[in-house]
């Protein structure tokens, strides 16, 4: 009886209460760690492995640099940099005379030469009238001997006369040959042809165009609408050919070159859909695309100076390709871009239908212009006019 009474009372010791908050804090630190890794395992699977995004990425366009085919002392400039100027816009002149007068040398060559053809035609029809008179000579001369031969046969007539009648008609027949040939050389200077495609006349067409074409390149156009940049032509300076005198930038012809790691690469497609940002503009601003292209090379591969890493001393750099990513114009039209612009992007990899490189060859041109066609034209209006002016006496024989 008396162990019992000294031993401890156990039911009546008060539990540790630190010892239940302690668990409960592991709890929380085990549900904690669970879910990050479980949001982290969902960021990855349904959002972090289907984007690639980068930095290196900036605003490309074309640059049309305005040079000039002909020498030429300048002296006016119609624009300047940041001006707008539209398609076919004159932004720089050049002294005229020098081409202008080589115009006119070329005009006036054209219709003497129209003129000298009109004398080929005119040298056919009159060999072939001397043919046709030579003819009449030859059987004149003909009836006249046979006539003597039978004279002669009968004694009317000495044989002296005889042989003099056979050689007028040697001699008939002989000039008849020569006219022949003549004309059969005279033919073949205009043999199937007319005055307007005589081998001459379009020669001497063809210097006309080149001198019209040389007078209308001493006015510079703007082949694209765009602004003008990096102006440095100067009133009076004598430019040669392919100097840059300046840039047209069609500000409306942008694009992206985003410069993804080769780590990136696995599953970027052309047309897979991009997310832009510009530090223009900031995360107000975004604009959407598409890839259009992944590049052929790396850009260390086309650097000036390539990297050689057949040396002792290397270090593996991870490589970058350039991705060209297409703006949506609309959006471009909103929030206007410059060239050389920072941005981000953002490439939505989820669509693996598109190839990695393009599989047919461009079915147009990417870029063109038609403000030098008119050129050709007004030339070959100034040479059909001229010819038709300087052979006017042609036309009215044919009707004839």
């Amino acid at each position: 009886m008396a162990t019992a009474d000294t031993a401890p009372n156990t039911e009546n010791t008060p539990a540790n209460p630190n010892s239940g908050k302690r668990k409960f804090m592991l709890l929380i630190l085990a549900a904690a760690v669970v879910l990050s890794g479980a949001g982290v395992w969902a960021y990855h699977e349904f959002y972090g492995r289907w984007n690639e995004s980068t930095d290196d990425a900036y605003v490309n366009g074309n640059v049309v640099e305005i040079t000039p085919l002909v020498t030429g002392t300048v002296v006016s400039i119609g624009a300047d940099d940041g001006d707008l100027v539209h398609e076919g816009q004159v932004l720089v002149n050049f002294d005229p005379n020098d081409a202008e007068i080589g115009l006119q040398n070329a005009q006036a060559n054209l219709a003497r030469t129209v003129r000298q053809v009109r004398g080929l035609y005119s040298d056919v029809d009159g060999m072939k009238a001397q043919v046709n008179s030579q003819k009449a000579e030859v059987q004149k001369a003909q009836d006249n001997f046979n006539r003597r031969k039978n004279l002669a046969a009968g004694g009317a007539i000495s044989q002296e006369e005889l042989s003099h009648a056979r050689d007028d008609l040697t001699s008939a027949q002989n000039a008849l040959a020569n006219a022949q040939q003549k004309l059969k050389t005279s033919s073949a200077l205009v043999d199937d042809t007319v005055v307007s495609s005589h081998p001459d006349v379009m020669a001497a067409a063809a210097q006309l165009r080149q001198a019209y074409l040389n007078n209308s390149r001493s006015v510079l156009i703007a082949p694209v609408t765009g602004y003008v940049a990096k102006r440095s032509v100067q009133l009076g300076q004598r430019v040669q050919p392919g100097t840059a005198l300046m840039a047209v930038i069609p500000l409306d012809q942008l694009w992206i070159d985003a410069n993804f790691k080769e780590t990136q690469l696995r599953d970027m497609r052309i047309g897979q859909p991009v997310e832009i940002e510009t530090d223009l503009y900031g995360s107000d601003v975004k604009y959407s695309g598409t890839i259009d292209s992944l590049g052929a090379g790396t850009g260390s591969a086309f650097a000036l100076l390539p990297a050689q890493n057949a040396t002792g001393n290397w270090i593996k750099i991870v490589q970058r390709v350039p991705v060209r990513i297409h703006v949506n114009a609309e959006e471009l039209a909103k929030h206007p871009l410059r060239v050389g612009l920072s941005t981000m992007v953002e490439v939505n990899l989820r669509d693996q239908s598109g190839p990695v490189l393009a599989q047919q060859p461009p079915q147009k041109a990417s870029f063109s212009t038609n403000v030098y066609d008119r050129q050709l034209a007004e030339a070959d209006a100034m040479i059909t006019q001229l010819i038709h002016d300087n052979s006017a006496a042609v036309s009215k024989t044919a009707n004839r």
